[in-house]
């Protein structure tokens, strides 16, 4: 989802240090166009967003990673050390919240640096990918020639850095390795071990490609067949079946205590609409504080945010986009990259 809020309220903003001083020197704010950016706010739900050193806060090198709009990059994505949550990794292709599983850090697969003019023009270098774009940036590449050099001596020639950097993503699945650290994986930034054998590093190196393809392209996958029920009173044609206000779990009986509990195989979407049939495997896939399905329900509601009067509609893209069932349909989706991401983690034990 890419959703704009609705503005209606006071009309104020956080006043940090970096806005002071601007009033301090009576400075002007120029809206910016090319500062608005998509954004991975939260797990499968994007954004738009202001990327303006002016009202952004300590940004740090996020300017290097996603410089304009005409800058590809992608990334993986930590809960940080001493988070409240499980050691999670996520995988990026857009501006990254700091917030987008717990306070975490973002590894990028490149940089790109501003070319400055040298003896009387660009220094275009050599025709690959270090040379100056026409927007007068050099992508670095973040996979350094020593750590390929190391590779290549281990496990043989052929590798790339792209195979490196999907290799780091397998593994930081892998089980057994997040078992063997975990007491680590609590207080630093995760080692990377160099790879025992090939077989192993390309086992690896696939398993992060196809993991980043799902958590990346998570809209353009084949969706769960899950039941759908609608009641009898509702039209599948009506687009004011498929709206939602906020989703919740079914409930039923625990078998031991005899209370009501959540239901995980059954969404109640709304009144009219009820999503049954999730697979038991879908709630395995946990990113952070909840599974993938939870990040769906906690973000996929109409919410204000009292301060500022924000309001939060995920209609609003449906409505856009004359898709009334994207929000089913994403249910649908999201259930397969759950069960199709724990389906890869399994084949790495």
């Amino acid at each position: 989802m890419r959703s704009h809020p609705e503005f209606s309220g006071t009309g104020t903003l956080s006043w940090n240090t970096r806005m002071k001083q601007y009033l301090g020197r009576g400075a002007r704010i120029k809206f910016e166009e090319a500062a608005i950016r998509e954004v991975t706010y939260r797990p499968f739900c994007t954004q738009v967003g202001y990327m303006a050193a002016e009202l952004n806060d300590r940004q740090g090198e996020l300017p290097l990673v996603f410089p304009t709009t005409h800058h590809r990059n992608f990334g993986i994505v930590l809960t940080a050390p001493a988070s409240h949550f499980e050691f999670t990794p996520f995988f990026a292709a857009h501006v990254p919240d700091l917030h987008l599983l717990d306070t975490g850090q973002f590894f990028p697969r490149w940089t790109y640096e501003k070319s400055e003019p040298s003896d009387g023009g660009l220094d275009f270098g050599s025709p690959d990918e270090s040379s100056t774009d026409e927007w007068g940036f050099r992508r670095v590449d973040n996979i350094s020639d020593g750590i390929l050099a190391l590779y290549c001596g281990t496990v043989g020639d052929q590798v790339t850095k792209d195979d490196i950097f999907f290799y780091v993503y397998g593994l930081l699945h892998d089980p057994a390795y997040r078992e063997t650290y975990a007491s680590d994986l609590k207080k630093m930034l995760p080692h990377i071990p160099t790879p025992d054998t090939r077989e192993r590093f390309e086992q690896l190196a696939s398993a992060g490609r196809r993991l980043a393809d799902l958590h990346v392209d998570y809209e353009a996958v084949d969706p769960y067949p899950l039941d759908v029920k609608l009641k009898s009173s509702a039209s599948a044609s009506d687009c004011e079946t498929w709206r939602v206000s906020k989703m919740k779990w079914g409930k039923k009986k625990d078998s031991e205590t005899g209370k009501n509990v959540d239901d995980r195989t059954t969404i109640i979407y709304s009144p009219k609409v009820t999503i049954a049939g999730i697979p038991e495997d879908a709630e395995r896939y946990m990113l952070g504080s909840r599974s993938a399905l939870a990040w769906i329900i906690d973000r996929y509601q109409v919410k204000a945010d009292k301060a500022s009067g924000i309001v939060n509609d995920p209609n609003d893209w449906c409505d856009e986009h004359d898709d009334p069932t994207y929000i089913v349909d994403l249910i649908k989706r999201v259930t397969t990259v759950a069960v199709e991401t724990m389906k890869i983690v399994d084949s790495l034990g």
